[in-house]
């Protein structure tokens, strides 16, 4: 039996020309199996692993339909929305309709958010036959008045199921009651779980569903296998791959963004290449980077989840999980990066131990085991994160300038009071006595104090005259508890506690009046406290009026 051909799928003669100069010969199935119906204006649901050409099995037929039927532009209108859920992506699907519209003048942008409006603006104003578009710049150019969908005629969703993932279903929603019921409609999706399978019976009258080997998601073609690794020897490990391997241009996945930037950085400091594009990086970055690796300027491009569908470049010739996705279908998104197009490919996972449920899914999915990698270049792996283990054993990270670990360090810095050199030692009076760090801790009270401090302290003069006069006592009154005329400011009453919780206790038996005159301002804040004479306030409580005491 004969290969198909596209020439025998009905495309008229412009559209082969633009295709023969792709280089591509055959269809794959997905093309064999859509095009022909899409010509006739069906309605399809197609599911399609990653890389099987899905892209063109929409973009020809809708080629083809605009071109034999010509219609002015109208400003601000669009005949055709394919609507994707990544700038990558939606950037790859327009340049894929400037390829295959080369020779058919058929007119075509793409918008997405993280650019500046007006050049979109600009490109709508005139009219278009094709827009791709992601959700949320398509609805704010909408709700601008800058975009119209009322004269829609084909409507494309790609990649479905990584828009249900993103969030973006509720946009998706509302960019179907925006354009007409009397459209031709097409979903693509890599996979078809319930969800997807609910919105496509809401959106599609009739559909043709094509299915491309459901229970194999892998590219055959793809030579997987797996490294059992720890989380600290993978960068070195990676380094060491990449190196030794027959790596020409690699993806490598992270599940961070984070982490992305962190292994870039590991890489470059071993001499390796290396770039990272995730969704913080800007858009203008994102497209250097690509385009730096398309050139070859960039050997290595490490990757987030986000951008896993959205990058299509050729000649990928490995593909590494530096982290394994928690969700299988993602691990087949991402390897499919490789192997384009019908050529070969390798994709090598790292596995830790916390990953090996993660890799168990993995291969539940693909129905077959994952073997282990072998081989010189391997050996050379491990050997090298051993080397580095040990050297970053021998050499580890310095020890923090302030030293924490230490009882007596203090954050906030020498007391008041005391030297603030750090080579003399923290006094606790005036003749320089050096404490212990437990002391350095305490807070002063009578109790506490030396003999020489006590005497100074206003609480010591007030048991002086007490004892000499017989009839002078602390004054309860909240305005000042110091002897008449004295001018020293209102005080809280000593209650001999200190931060250690242990009781305080006198230094010699000839403190014992110092103890005492303690124990009389401790009673006395108690009865203040019982009359209602709080040591916060200046006056006594006012009683409410007209209200006794319960």
């Amino acid at each position: 039996m004969n290969e198909p051909s596209f020439e025998s799928l009905g495309l008229i003669a412009p559209i082969l020309k633009a295709v023969e100069e792709q280089g591509y010969k055959n269809p794959s199935p997905i093309q064999v199996a859509a095009i022909p119906s899409l010509l006739e204006g069906r309605d399809l649901l197609g599911c399609a692993q990653t890389g099987t050409g899905k892209t063109a099995a929409f973009a020809l037929p809708m080629i083809q339909y605009l071109v034999g039927k010509p219609i002015k532009a109208v400003p601000k209108n669009v005949r055709c929305l394919v609507v994707a859920p990544t700038r990558e992506l939606a950037a790859q699907i327009n340049e894929s309709f400037a390829s295959y519209s080369k020779y058919a003048h058929v007119s075509h942008a793409c918008i997405f958010g993280g650019v500046g409006k007006a050049p979109q603006e600009k490109a709508l104003l005139r009219g278009l036959d094709v827009l791709v578009a992601t959700p949320g710049r398509l609805l704010d150019l909408y709700g601008e008045g800058k975009l119209r969908l009322g004269s829609l005629e084909v409507f494309v969703l790609d990649e479905a199921d990584r828009m249900l993932d993103m969030g973006f279903i509720h946009d998706v929603k509302k960019i179907i009651a925006l354009i007409p019921k009397e459209r031709q409609t097409l979903l693509f999706s890599a996979t078809m779980p319930p969800s997807i399978a609910q919105l496509a019976q809401s959106i599609l009258k009739k559909p043709l569903r094509v299915d491309i080997s459901p229970e194999k998601p892998t590219v055959e073609a793809i030579e997987q296998s797996v490294i059992y690794a720890e989380k600290n020897d993978k960068r070195h490990m990676l380094a060491a791959l990449i190196e030794g391997g027959d790596v020409r241009r690699a993806l490598v996945f992270t599940r961070t963004k984070h982490g992305a930037d962190k292994l870039v950085k590991s890489l470059e400091k071993s001499g390796i290449s290396a770039s990272a594009i995730h969704a913080n990086k800007s858009q203008n970055n994102r497209i250097r980077t690509l385009e730096g690796f398309r050139s070859g300027e960039i050997r290595i491009l490490v990757a987030t989840d986000l951008a896993a569908r959205g990058i299509d470049v050729d000649g990928i010739t490995h593909v590494f999980n530096y982290e394994l996705p928690n969700e299988p279908e993602t691990y087949v998104h991402r390897i499919g990066r490789t192997a384009r197009a019908g050529a070969d490919g390798i994709a090598i996972a790292l596995c830790e131990s916390e990953e090996k449920p993660f890799l168990r899914d993995i291969e539940r999915l693909i129905g077959r085991k994952i073997p282990m990698a072998t081989g010189t270049v391997v050996d050379e792996a491990f050997k090298t994160a051993a080397v580095a283990r040990a050297e970053e054993a021998k050499n580890p990270p310095p020890v923090d300038a302030r030293d924490r670990g230490r009882r007596d360090f203090d954050p906030r810095g020498p007391r008041r009071g005391s030297p603030k050199s750090s080579d003399s030692p923290r006094s606790g009076s005036s003749t320089g006595t050096k404490r212990t760090p437990r002391e350095s801790t305490r807070r002063e009270t009578p109790a506490t104090r030396s003999a020489p401090d006590r005497a100074a302290s206003p609480s010591a003069r007030r048991s002086e005259v007490s004892r000499g006069q017989g009839t002078a006592r602390p004054s309860t009154s909240p305005a000042g508890r110091g002897a008449p005329g004295d001018k020293a400011p209102a005080r809280r009453p000593a209650t001999g506690r200190n931060t250690t919780g242990r009781a305080p206790s006198s230094r010699a038996g000839s403190d014992t009046e110092g103890s005492r005159s303690s124990q009389d301002a401790i009673r006395n804040a108690i009865r203040n406290i019982a009359r209602g004479e709080d040591d916060f306030l200046l006056q006594p409580r006012a009683k409410p009026e007209g209200k006794g005491k319960k």
